[in-house]
């Protein structure tokens, strides 16, 4: 299976600001912790809940690639460029901040929670033009199968970032089996559980787990439940 290395849902950075309960599995903010800063050009990988009516306001990005799949409930996106759009689980937002964003996210709905994936990769190089972009899931695609949301550079389906990076989203039922391969040599993959209960190789994942892969070239999955994982393709060399 190559090199890897495991993330358990329990081990992951905890914040709790009221409004906001986020678990991050690399450092961020306060959490720091020298030996989970990246994974590869996977610099953030943020598991969000955000009560009603709460969320963040108006702050600055620049040169990274960012990634919110929603979960459960909506968030209202607002930014610099003059974009203003609602999000809900079904859809993928993507946010290239370039030379430099800014832009506030908040729960849409007053009474119940919004739960969400906030994701940020390093671009290939930095100076892009800042750029949004928002997608709606191929509700065609059957389970048991990959669904491409993110690839590089318009070379593929979903959005497009500037990596040489790609996401897929899978819904696996109970008993079935997939495999992944990797789409470029040098590439790692980390995999992370929405929910369910994988076997990769024979590592055993449990919701909210991540594992990260490299020096190979595909994974194979056996799902012991019905399970939703999400799969991030991205370059082992930060080139910046």
């Amino acid at each position: 299976m190559g090199k890897f290395i495991i993330h358990k849902a329990g081990t992951r950075g905890h914040a709790k600001h009221g409004w906001l309960d986020s678990h991050h599995t690399f450092s961020f903010a306060n959490y720091y912790n020298p030996d989970r800063i990246n994974f590869g050009t996977l610099r953030v990988l943020n598991d969000d809940i955000v009560e009603g009516g709460m969320g963040f306001g108006i702050h600055p990005h620049n040169d990274m690639e960012i990634v919110t799949i929603p979960l459960e409930g909506t968030l209202e996106h607002k930014d610099s460029l003059g974009n203003v759009s609602v999000i809900e689980k079904g859809e993928i937002q993507i946010m290239s901040a370039g030379t430099g964003i800014t832009h506030s996210e908040y729960n849409k709905n007053s009474d119940k929670p919004a739960k969400f994936l906030q994701i940020w990769v390093f671009p290939d190089k930095k100076g892009y033009s800042p750029r949004y972009d928002q997608i709606n899931l191929d509700k065609n695609i059957s389970d048991n199968s990959w669904q491409e949301i993110i690839s590089p550079h318009e070379k593929g389906k979903g959005a497009h970032i500037n990596q040489e990076a790609w996401f897929n989203l899978g819904d696996f039922f109970a008993s079935s089996s997939t495999e992944y391969a990797l789409r470029k040599k040098g590439n790692g993959i980390y995999i992370f559980v929405i929910s369910g209960d994988v076997v990769v190789g024979d590592i055993e994942l449990n919701p909210r787990d991540g594992l990260g892969v490299w020096e190979t070239e595909k994974i194979s999955m056996k799902f012991i439940s019905d399970s939703e994982l999400l799969v991030m393709e991205v370059p082992m060399e930060i080139n910046r």
